[in-house]
């Protein structure tokens, strides 16, 4: 099967790269796909609440910088992955529905999304790769990352 548009999930660590090599070669397959990255940023608020009185600013200041970091991180693989800088999404909000809406809103043909394979309370608290399967109204690749 060859697809116009691949969107890749992609966090900030080093197993991604793996990700985005998979999302390659599939790319490879089709006729000059038009291959998009996004990066969600989860809150930090929305992740730990706020456990002390004041700390809204600091969470809100760590959301800054992670903000600026997952800019660096995926312009840097856009830059090596010879991926137009327009193609490069930087999102916040829940993981899951975000790469949904952004999925819809390019009229994506495939997500690829990177998954840990986690067994015991992993499974049963969800992952964000499951939650982009089970939502997606394109195919869904998910590649085990070690």
């Amino acid at each position: 099967m060859t697809y116009e548009r691949i969107l890749v999930a992609l966090d900030l660590s080093n197993e991604a790269d793996e990700v985005l090599a998979a999302a390659q070669q599939q790319a490879e397959s089709s006729e000059l796909p038009e291959l998009h990255i996004v990066n969600v940023i989860k809150p930090l608020h929305h992740t730990h609440g706020t456990l002390v009185m004041g700390a809204t600013s600091t969470f809100e200041n760590l959301d800054k910088d992670l903000h600026v970091y997952a800019c660096d991180v995926m312009s840097r693989r856009a830059r090596e992955a010879k991926i137009p800088n327009h193609r490069v999404h930087i999102k916040t909000g829940n993981p899951a529905h975000e790469i949904h809406q952004l999925a819809d809103a390019l009229q994506t043909d495939l997500i690829v999304i990177g998954s840990h394979g986690r067994q015991g309370l992993g499974v049963l608290l969800g992952s964000t790769a499951n939650g982009v399967l089970h939502g997606a109204s394109c195919d869904v690749l998910t590649v085990r990352v070690h």
